[in-house]
């Protein structure tokens, strides 16, 4: 697999609270460049990147984050506005104490109304499987398919613990056939990057995938 192959897999991120415009003009410069999956960014910065940058860039945004536990109403307005800034896919949190009082049905409709919000837009859910047991685990994977949701998603990278292998093994398990996977959190190998692709992920969130495979584009990795 080249590194080519591999950044056109990659969400080139960048959330951090202090990140200042002119980071973010070099992640999408970066990402127009290396011709990444998208940019996922604030949703602060949609718009301004938006009319910077155009078309040459697809843009993801995140709402409901990290924490997820926005009313529903707050995470739909968020979303709605995101797509009109120029948001072509969102990555929404569940609500994690839905989770843990065990309310699939509220989480599967919140995702559900959710994805209506966003229409034809991506909507990835993130379920920050860190906090989560196995079995918490498998139904948000239910969750997810019922509400005909893009994507499952595993961490925020604000959690304490990112993506694992395990739980992309849980998820391809346990999703539906039209739920693809995205890896994100602590991801910062070549080798990790190609095992997620391997194991069937279709999106990887990572910070650092630019700087380790720029010089890599046309070489196997």
């Amino acid at each position: 697999m080249k590194g080519s192959e591999i950044l056109s897999h990659v969400d080139h991120t960048l959330l951090k609270p202090t990140a200042v415009w002119s980071q973010i003009q070099e992640l999408c410069q970066e990402a127009i460049k290396y011709k990444t999956a998208s940019v996922c960014i604030p949703a602060s910065y949609v718009a301004p990147v938006h009319n910077e940058f155009g078309d040459k860039l697809n843009i993801c945004t995140v709402i409901g984050f990290p924490l997820g536990y926005d009313t529903t109403e707050t995470k739909i307005t968020a979303a709605t506005q995101a797509v009109a800034d120029g948001a072509k896919e969102v990555d929404m949190v569940i609500n994690i104490t839905d989770a843990k009082n065990g309310d699939w049905e509220k989480i599967t409709d919140e995702i559900s109304t959710i994805k209506a919000a966003v229409g034809n837009n991506i909507l990835k859910v993130i379920i920050e499987a860190c906090y989560l047991t196995e079995e918490e685990k498998k139904q948000l994977c239910r969750c997810v398919t019922q509400a005909k949701a893009d994507y499952i998603k595993t961490s925020t990278g604000f959690g304490t613990g990112g993506a694992t292998h395990e739980d992309i093994k849980l998820f391809r398990d346990n999703i539906g056939p039209k739920v693809k996977m995205k890896a994100a959190g602590g991801i910062r190998t070549i080798e990790d990057m190609k095992q997620y692709l391997a194991e069937g992920c279709d999106r990887i969130g990572a910070s650092a995938a630019v700087g380790l495979l720029k010089d890599k584009l046309n070489t196997e990795v």
